[in-house]
């Protein structure tokens, strides 16, 4: 599947080293001012090249609208736009054409499809998370009408949690040629109460399938999350005190979900994401064969997937949280 939601629609295209990326978003009501300022923010955000640490492809990520707006306004009809690829190099990749990379979706491809995009893992590449960061802030635009805001920050890296010590275990993988996994922590603010669904359509089993579609995610969590495991019921126990138009409790340990339905308060999540795949330095794999060999990888990759990962975090929660709400029209009268 390359499309994700029911109402609010985002469909995906693209390949890491083809011409373009890019993407179609459905659904957005027609009369709303697009700020493509904003847009572009976003998608500067999680460029690469902007950081040492981080992957050195220098890509200007400039996104073009190629339908859905008229005189700065949506039309209500479907928003394409693309975003150039202008610094691939596929030669670094010409050694990876029959081995396959430990970690990566290379052998899956193949067994699924008979053949495989080596060129930067083609379309299993972070880089379509570009086309994810634009729809996201398109959707932010649209749940911003309602008062939602999403803000999500790189809270681990490594064993470290606080920025100095973030840092140190970049610096410290980087030097090693080796990478390091972290976490992202998002917070959704102001969103109403009454969004997922009952059963199958959980708020939080919807935020989780978005949030696991992002490349090198490995787990995800709201409100307490795992810690849950660890407490007593008289520990973990939201008291409520006060119902208006929101149900309000003591603590929210509930991550502002409860029974697959937004309470009103705050919804809380974390992703956690494994170290990046690709090292710098030689690791043993097999070839397309099944023969043993050595895998000396090339190319420009990051150390670590969370500094970029967090604007994909907040624009998977955002296009979540639109379909929510055009689904919340349609439940009651």
């Amino acid at each position: 599947m390359n499309t994700i939601g029911h109402f609010f629609r985002f469909t995906a295209f693209g390949e890491s080293h083809g011409p373009a990326i890019g993407g179609v978003v459905d659904g957005m009501p027609a009369g709303l001012t697009l700020d493509l300022t904003a847009i572009q923010e976003a998608l500067d955000r999680r460029r690469p090249g902007t950081d040492p640490r981080t992957s050195t492809r220098r890509e200007p990520d400039r996104i073009k609208i190629n339908s859905g707006i008229f005189e700065g306004k949506t039309t209500g009809t479907p928003i394409a736009f693309t975003i150039d690829n202008c610094d691939a190099r596929s030669t670094d990749y010409d050694n990876m054409r029959d081995k396959i990379r430990p970690g990566h979706a290379d052998a899956t491809y193949t067994l699924k499809y008979g053949l495989r995009d080596h060129r930067g893992g083609g379309r299993a590449s972070a880089r379509t998370t570009a086309a994810t960061v634009a729809a996201g802030a398109i959707a932010a635009q649209f749940i911003a009408v309602y008062g939602i805001k999403v803000k999500a920050v790189a809270s681990q890296i490594g064993r470290a949690t606080t920025p100095e010590g973030m840092l140190r275990e970049l610096e410290a993988a980087r030097a090693a040629g080796d990478t390091v996994g972290g976490a992202v922590t998002c917070i959704a603010t102001g969103c109403p109460a009454g969004l997922g669904e009952p059963i199958f359509g959980k708020l939080q089993a919807r935020l989780a399938a978005a949030m696991m579609s992002i490349n090198a995610a490995k787990s995800f969590e709201y409100g307490d999350g795992t810690d849950a495991a660890r407490l007593h019921g008289s520990e973990s126990l939201d008291t409520p005190t006060g119902l208006d138009s929101a149900l309000h409790t003591s603590e929210n340990h509930c991550g502002g979900i409860l029974g697959g339905i937004s309470t009103g308060e705050d919804i809380t999540m974390r992703v956690c994401f494994k170290p990046i795949a690709t090292m710098m330095r030689p690791v043993e794999t097999i070839d397309l064969k099944g023969s043993p060999c050595i895998l000396d990888a090339k190319g420009r990759h990051d150390v670590c997937a969370v500094p970029r990962a967090v604007p994909v975090v907040e624009a998977m929660a955002c296009l979540t949280l639109a379909d929510a709400l055009l689904a919340a029209r349609c439940s009651r009268i």
